[in-house]
Order: structure tokens, then sequence, then C-alpha cells
């Protein structure tokens, strides 16, 4: 079996005054979006999943159009700003936020996180996931940079949460054996969008 833990693409900046953020894709991000039908070609994906949160499901649209598969929402995949009423760009949280950008980049959820808590959700997703899924089949996860750093963490066995730094709609693969095991493909492709990363 395969997942491809896939980020979204580029979001706008939101702010509510009641309830969650939940913003949606900018032009920039749609156009992103557009470019994974094409990247994900050669993977016979028979299977699409995705965090209820617009960004991850609209990243998920243009593939689940081409591929004609539904979209399964599992809130486990949401990420850790799920109940946030505010939502910042990473490369927008210096200049808003810059002790909660420092942590971040230092590898650490924001202090108003229960680590534990999301970490927990998350795992438990993935394995809804793999339990729904066939032993050789290919499914795609669309989901949040930290939703792929805690499967990686947990992997890879590393101490911070937030290793990668990693890229909106790049491509994590995660290799699961039909004895349940489970390994690191490769973290955080990105050819397919290579001239649109922001540095």
């Amino acid at each position: 079996m395969q997942l491809l833990l896939i980020r979204h693409a580029l979001p706008e900046l939101a702010e509510v005054t009641e309830g969650r953020a939940d913003p949606s894709l900018t032009d920039e991000g749609r156009a992103q979006a557009r470019r994974l039908p094409a990247a994900l070609a050669p993977y016979r994906i028979t299977g699409l999943f995705s965090s209820p949160q617009k960004r991850a499901l609209e990243t998920a649209a243009p593939v689940a159009q081409v591929l004609e598969l539904p979209v399964t929402q599992l809130e486990g995949l949401a990420e850790y700003d799920y109940e946030q009423p505010h939502y910042i760009p990473m490369h927008e949280v210096l200049e808003r936020a810059p002790e909660t950008y420092a942590r971040i980049k230092a590898g650490w959820l924001p202090e108003s996180v229960d680590a534990d808590a999301f970490r927990e959700r998350v795992l438990g997703a993935i394995d809804d996931v793999v339990a729904a899924t066939d032993n050789d089949a290919t499914v795609a996860i669309f989901c949040h940079g930290g939703v792929v750093n805690i499967v990686l963490q947990e992997l890879l066995g590393l101490e911070r949460p937030l290793t990668f730094p990693i890229e909106y709609v790049s491509v994590t693969r995660i290799l699961v054996s039909r004895n349940g095991s489970r390994r690191v493909g490769s973290i955080n492709e990105t050819g397919h969008v290579r001239n649109m990363l922001r540095v």
C-alpha cells in the first residue's frame, strides 16, 4: 500500500470574530493545485482522503475531478490550528507572530496546541485510512504540513514534531507492507511546482 501525503496549496489569510477560520486557496494556490493531476498521473490512485478544511478540499478538487473519485473527509487529518479563529500563511507569520514563527522553525508546535492530542488524532486518522484501503492500493491524502510532520516524526523516531519544512502541494510517500509495517518512501517531492515555490 502506498499513502501519498499531499500538503494543501497556498491559502488566503483569514481572521474571524466567531468560530474557526477556514480559508480558501488564493489564485496562486489554485494554480498550484491544478498541477497535481499531472504530477500524480504515474500513480494508480484508487482513493482520495482529505482534511475537512477548505484549503485541503480545494487542493483535492482537481485530482478528484480528473480521476472521478469521491473525497472522503476525515476530521483527524485537520491541522493543529483547526479550532483557531485565524489562519496566517507561514510566509506571513514572521511579521505577524515572530515568537510563534521562531518556535515552528525550531521544530515545535505552538504553545497553545495540545501536542499529545494532535498526535493521537493524526495517527488515528492514518490508521483509519490504512484500514479502509486494499493492501496493494495507492491513495492520496490531502492534509497539512503539521499532519505530514507528525506522521514522519512517528515513523522516523524524531524528537521534534515539526522537523521538515513541508512545501505547498508537496508529496510525501509512505509505504505500508502487508504485515502493517510502515516506512518512508520520500519526503517533500516538489518537482511539479518547483517554479512556484516561495523562498
